[in-house]
């Protein structure tokens, strides 16, 4: 599929050019001819402005005309004009008023019947031999004495046409190849960010199905047990229920999360930013999820660093702003509530350890003469391999370590950190992750103060 759409990115790219290529080609070649051809008219027009005063004019009786060129005087007298024009290459022929041919310079007469045409006129004799003419009628007063007319062969002008013509069509060829092949490779960098995210979405597709369709198959065989058996015991059938009850809000909350990742992507969400008090948010996270982490024997703890305190209280105008944000609080205590979850339900999963702590962690910075709030959630638990750290964020990624962001907790979506990640640029700000095997992970959420 992306190889077709390649190749007619890269064939509409080629067309567009090499329409491009002949109109600017054919408007070249058309300038050039026009010139040629307007220089050999103004050499015409020259010589019939020398040939015309000279011309000798009798006057006769009336029976003959008033007046009469007298062609031997006008023509053979005039040795100067001849060889002028016969070193150009030019022909003269003299016609009377009723257009017999009375004079010529060529050898033969022309094949072409006298017509009028003062601006010049391409004519062409055979399929070799183009001439270019003037006729001038020469008249005194109202009286017509006869047509002189200049012509000059294009054998001048055809040559270099033709030179012209061929260097255009290999010049236009070897452009159009050339745009070919910039155009194949164009659009394979431009169709790579449409391949990424079809693959993506690919991905994503099928770990949504995969992940909606294990509780859909487990809560249809229950009801088809309890369809097939309706004399199952009570108790027995309250167990089966309740699995269906905690398999639907499983889905439940799988269908919220894509809905909220599905809305964020698209920018439908309008998070209602406010000034909050983030020590007061984190507290109220970290005292909501402290039970849980007490039954897991982990020991989950909020500190708030406040070296340079006394210079921000300058900075502010009360105590209670130092930690003000501008955020949405539902969308923050998520964030939190995530990531707090994440590091107590996978960090300590694989092994048996005597002290285990997670710690979060607020801290006030500047950077770049900005001032930053950075919650860092630590924990000294089995950590993460380093070629998983880049995918963390993902949807439904699974890391193939013991920490695969995984468990039974039938709440748990695998979307956690994907919607940590989109909760954070929503606010601005940015996120990273630390983390050394054995040795612990570290979650460091950066937010611009309001």
């Amino acid at each position: 599929m992306f190889q077709t759409t390649r190749r007619r990115l890269a064939l509409y790219y080629t067309i567009v050019t090499a329409v491009l290529l002949i109109i600017f080609a054919m408007g070249i070649y058309g300038y050039v001819y026009k010139t040629l051809i307007d220089r050999i008219d103004d050499t015409l027009k020259h010589v019939v402005e020398i040939v015309e005063p000279s011309l000798v004019i009798d006057n006769v009786s009336l029976e003959e005309g008033k007046y009469k060129l007298n062609v031997n005087a006008s023509f053979r007298q005039h040795p100067d004009t001849t060889n002028k024009v016969e070193d150009d290459h030019i022909d003269l022929e003299w016609f009377s008023p009723n257009g017999e041919l009375l004079w010529q310079t060529l050898e033969e007469p022309l094949p072409i019947p006298l017509s009028f045409h003062s601006g010049g006129k391409t004519i062409r004799i055979s399929s070799d031999y183009l001439l270019r003419q003037i006729t001038k009628r020469i008249e005194v007063g109202r009286y017509v004495l006869g047509y002189l007319r200049v012509s000059h062969p294009l054998f001048d002008v055809i040559k270099p046409i033709r030179q012209l013509i061929t260097d255009l069509i290999i010049g236009v060829l070897l452009m159009i190849t050339s745009v070919g092949a910039i155009g194949w490779f164009l659009s394979g960098i431009a169709i790579q960010p449409v391949k990424e995210s079809y693959q993506s979405l690919k991905q994503f597709t099928a770990d949504a199905s995969h992940e909606l369709r294990n509780p859909i198959a487990t809560i249809k065989t229950n009801i088809q047990t309890l369809l097939a058996y309706p004399e199952i015991e009570p108790e027995q059938n309250k167990k089966q229920l309740e699995i269906v009850e905690r398999l639907t809000q499983r889905l439940s909350n799988l269908v919220n999360d894509l809905l909220f990742l599905a809305r964020s992507d698209s920018g439908i969400i309008n998070p209602s930013f406010q000034a909050i008090p983030l020590d007061s948010l984190l507290l109220e996270v970290v005292e909501e999820q402290i039970i849980i982490a007490q039954s897991k024997s982990i020991n989950l703890s909020l500190e708030i660093i406040d070296d340079n305190l006394e210079i921000n209280f300058k900075e502010v105008s009360s105590e209670d702003e130092l930690f003000s944000i501008e955020g949405d609080w539902g969308q923050l205590s998520r964030l939190f509530t995530n990531l707090i979850s994440n590091a107590i339900i996978h960090s300590f999963s694989d092994i048996n350890k005597k002290d285990k702590i997670i710690q979060v962690i607020l801290k006030y910075l500047k950077k770049n003469n900005k001032y930053y709030y950075q919650i860092q959630i630590k924990d000294n638990g089995i950590g993460i391999e380093k070629e998983n750290i880049p995918h963390l964020f993902d949807r439904f990624y699974r890391a193939d370590s013991a920490r695969s962001y995984r468990d039974n907790n039938n709440s748990n979506t695998g979307l956690g950190l994907a919607i940590a990640l989109a909760i954070v640029e929503n606010h601005q700000g940015n996120i990273k992750v630390e983390s050394n095997l054995n040795e612990g992970t570290t979650f460091m959420v950066n937010l611009p103060k309001k």
